[in-house]
């Protein structure tokens, strides 16, 4: 492909750079809540049209929206008082000619089925009959978008948008222990260990040369807390294990962990009923929250193309983030280089297995023919399998955030 550019960068790595910042919103943030369910709807809807006319349709519902509810928390017990309103708004296709007869696809069913059954399998502690209401206003798409996406299935899928997708690799510690962290907190294992930590998490990073910050807002669920001793105790479990997880990662014998610095007594306390502040505190909306690779690093190059709930045929916005990842892991593994940074540009209306551009950028001191044309290599291959996305993005092995 004439269209690959490989250059080399003459930066510092960016953990060698005087400072770096690191954010991961986790499970039961609002954002990534957002995230989460707009993606179960495309994968239900996705599902839905496979098994009822054997392909994919047009569909887009990456404009879901949290609306925070309304809650009383206290030591020991607490209520809800207004549920936490999800409203999914997109374009899908919803009326089909097929076999000369009309059907309907039942979106708004497959929109409430989608975000329930996501809340159940995720939050322990919140009941998606009680504490959450489904508004659809996803509709039916424009008619040039819909033929866009209609003409491509006849070959290769096109792209239904100009934008494009970052990739970098590989992670930095700091990266790598935020992540970690984060998921270490919502594990099964720690959850069993103090049942009281709630699901709304989020781990900030910060590195000053060789000190590192690590700040992490956690809820505690209230009615398993049965006071303000109780909670200070929980905070301390916490902060235990981040910074378990953080000495594992960091070589560096100064790290300090803080836990939800807010508090300052117990009328101040992150107490919530369910374990997210979705319940209350917070709203949340698709593409606020983590980037393909589970993470926001303002040090990296980012696309702010949310890739949540857009289809995974032909939007872009969603392919060329995770393919730009893909492609830049699979360089780190095959060739010796400090780090590599991947773009992929789309045209709207180009087939998806011909980017406008594909530019990767790579931290050294000299690119070598061999360096160059392996990079090329990797990145047409991947250009080239990228229906399989599609197949692994339906079974779910592919996490968007």
């Amino acid at each position: 492909m004439s269209n690959i550019n490989v250059q080399i960068l003459h930066n510092s790595k960016v953990a060698n750079q005087n400072v770096e910042l690191v954010e991961r919103k986790g499970l039961g943030h609002p954002d990534q809540i957002a995230d989460s369910v707009a993606e179960e709807l495309s994968r239900r809807l996705s599902l839905y049209y496979l098994e009822e006319f054997g392909e994919i349709l047009h569909h887009n519902v990456d404009k879901t929206l949290l609306v925070g509810g309304q809650a009383r928390p206290q030591f020991g017990g607490g209520e809800v008082i207004t549920p936490i309103l999800i409203i999914h708004a997109g374009r899908a296709t919803n009326i089909v000619n097929y076999d000369g007869k009309l059907r309907y696809v039942p979106v708004a069913r497959l929109a409430i089925e989608a975000t329930k059954e996501w809340f159940s399998k995720n939050m322990r502690f919140l009941d998606p009959e009680r504490h959450v209401v489904v508004d659809n206003k996803v509709n039916p798409g424009s008619a040039d978008l819909v033929s866009l996406f209609e003409r491509g299935k006849k070959v290769v899928p096109l792209a239904n948008d100009t934008s494009f997708g970052v990739g970098f690799a590989p992670l930095t510690p700091l990266e790598k222990t935020v992540l970690e962290i984060e998921k270490t907190l919502n594990s099964s294992q720690f959850k069993r260990r103090v049942p009281e930590s709630g699901e709304d998490i989020k781990v900030m990073g910060l590195r000053r040369g060789n000190d590192y910050v690590i700040t992490v807002a956690a809820a505690v669920v209230a009615p398993l807390t049965k006071n303000y001793e109780h909670y200070q105790a929980i905070k301390a479990a916490i902060a235990e294990e981040a910074l378990r997880v953080a000495q594992k990662n960091l070589d560096s014998s100064r790290i300090q962990v803080f836990v939800n610095t807010a508090d300052k007594d117990e009328s101040n306390a992150y107490l919530t009923v369910t374990g997210t502040s979705a319940e209350q505190g917070d709203d949340g909306a698709v593409g606020r929250g983590n980037r393909a690779n589970g993470l926001i690093t303002p040090n990296r190059p980012m696309s702010l193309e949310a890739v949540a709930g857009k289809n995974p045929v032909s939007h872009v916005g969603k392919i060329y983030n995770i393919a730009s990842q893909r492609i830049a892991e699979k360089i780190v593994k095959e060739l010796d280089v400090k780090e590599v940074y991947v773009k992929m540009l789309s045209q709207i209306g180009r087939p998806i297995d011909d980017p406008l551009q594909i530019d990767i950028e790579f931290l050294g001191d000299n690119a070598s023919a061999t360096l160059i044309s392996t990079a090329q290599a990797i990145a047409e291959q991947e250009v080239a399998n990228l229906s399989k996305l599609t197949e692994l993005l339906l079974r779910g092995e592919i996490k968007v955030s």
